[in-house]
C-alpha cells in the first residue's frame, strides 16, 4: 500500500472581499516549492515527492513553510493535509483547524489506524443516499465497509460503485495531481460606479453577468453545477452565497433564474452595494450534460434565441445583440462608467477571470 507519494492538500480561508488575482498569486508562491500544483475551489493539491530532497525538509516541513508564506505574504490562513494519496490528504486535511495540518505518514498501519475510525461518509463518492444504505447493514465506519467482501457490497450499491468504495476503504486511490487542469469556475464582475440602492440595478447586473458567463461557457465547451454571487457593501463588507443547479449548464436563462434565487434569498433592504460578481463553479465538460425533459415547447425558445445570438456575436462582436432588459438609456450610461481594469463587453462592463 505505500506509494512513495506525497501528496499535499490545502484549504484556504479567503476573505470575501479578496482580490480576483489572489489565486493566481497564491498558485505561483506553492510553484515555488514544486511544479505539480492543482488549483482547486479555495484550495490546491501539490505533489511534494520530488520536493522534499530539493528543500531538505520531509513533506510535513515544507507544508509549515508552505503555510507560513501564504499567512505572511497574502494574509491567507489555511487548514492541510498531507498523505500518500490525494484521498487520504483531502480528508486528512478536513479535519485539522485553521492553521493547523494533519499528516498521515506512507505506511500500512498509519493509513489503516487513521481510516478505519473515520464515517464512511467521509470517502469521497459517498453521499446521503449512499451512506443510509450502508448503515441499514451496520456499515457505519470505514473499518466496518473495509472488513466486508466487494461482492457483498456489489450487491447493495453495483459494481462500479461498489469497486470504488472498497478501494477507498483500504486507502487506495490512483488520483493525480494536474497542473494543467480545465478551470474548475469561470467569475466575471461588475463595480458601479456610486454606491447602488436599487435592486432593479443589482437584478440587471446579475443578468449581464449570467449573460457573460453563459457565453463564456458554451465558447468553451463547459457546464456549470453550481452558481456562487458576492455582493460587496459600502462598508467593504461583503456576502457570499451559492447555489447548486437543478441540472448542469451553460444556459444563461438558467443561470439567471439561479442567481435571481441567490440575490432574493439575501433579503437586501435598501443596501448599498458596490459591485457583484457571479461565479460558475464546479465545471466539466458539456458532453456530461443532462436535460429535464419537458413537454412545453415555450421552454425551448430562450435556448433557440440563444444559439442565434452566439453566432451573431461570434460574427459581429458581443455588443450587436442582448437581451433588451440590459439597454441603457442615454441619460443612466453617463451616470457610470466602466472602470479601466474592466472588459467592456456588452452594454455593462465587466471583469472577467
Amino acid at each position: 500500500m505505500m506509494s512513495g507519494r506525497r501528496i499535499l492538500h490545502l484549504s484556504f480561508d479567503l476573505p470575501p472581499d479578496a482580490d480576483a488575482e489572489l489565486p493566481e498569486r497564491l498558485r505561483r508562491l506553492l510553484e515555488d516549492f514544486t511544479p505539480r500544483v492543482q488549483l482547486l475551489e479555495d484550495g490546491a493539491l501539490l505533489d511534494l515527492t520530488g520536493a522534499t530532497r530539493w528543500w531538505q525538509r520531509d513533506a510535513r516541513g515544507i507544508t509549515e513553510l508552505v503555510q507560513l508564506r501564504a499567512l505572511a505574504y497574502f494574509g491567507v490562513r489555511s487548514s492541510a493535509g498531507v498523505a500518500g494519496t490525494w484521498m487520504l490528504a483531502a480528508m486528512a486535511c478536513a479535519l485539522a483547524a485553521a492553521g493547523r495540518r494533519t499528516v498521515i505518514d506512507d505506511s500500512p498501519e498509519a493509513i489503516t489506524a487513521f481510516l478505519q475510525p473515520r464515517p464512511v461518509r467521509e470517502l469521497p463518492g459517498v453521499g446521503t443516499k449512499t451512506a443510509a444504505t450502508l448503515a441499514e447493514y451496520g456499515l457505519h465506519t470505514v473499518g466496518d465497509v473495509a472488513d466486508v467482501p466487494q461482492s457483498t457490497l456489489q450487491r447493495l450499491l453495483g459494481a462500479r460503485a461498489s469497486w470504488a468504495l472498497h478501494e477507498h476503504a483500504h486507502g487506495r486511490d490512483t488520483t493525480v495531481v494536474d497542473p494543467t487542469p480545465a478551470p474548475a469556475s469561470l467569475s466575471t464582475e461588475h463595480r458601479f460606479a456610486l454606491d447602488e440602492l436599487n435592486p432593479a440595478a443589482h437584478r440587471r447586473v446579475l443578468l449581464a453577468l449570467a449573460d457573460d458567463l453563459g457565453a463564456r461557457l458554451r465558447a468553451s465547451g463547459q457546464i456549470a453545477t453550481s452558481v456562487t454571487c458576492t455582493i460587496r457593501y459600502a462598508d467593504l463588507s461583503a456576502t457570499r452565497r451559492s447555489r447548486t443547479l437543478p441540472e448542469a449548464t451553460q444556459h444563461t436563462v438558467l443561470l439567471a433564474r439561479a442567481a435571481y434565487a441567490v440575490y432574493d434569498s439575501l433579503g437586501l433592504q435598501r443596501a448599498r452595494v458596490r459591485s457583484i460578481a457571479l461565479r460558475a463553479d464546479a465545471l466539466r465538460p458539456a458532453d456530461q450534460a443532462t436535460r429535464q425533459l419537458t413537454l412545453d415547447a415555450g421552454d425551448d425558445k430562450p435556448l433557440a434565441i440563444e444559439a442565434v445570438t452566439d453566432r451573431a456575436r461570434a460574427r459581429y462582436g458581443r455588443q450587436v445583440l442582448y437581451p433588451a432588459a440590459l439597454a441603457i438609456s442615454s441619460r443612466s450610461s453617463s451616470t457610470r462608467h466602466v472602470d479601466p481594469g474592466d472588459r467592456p463587453e456588452g452594454p455593462l462592463g465587466r471583469r472577467a477571470t
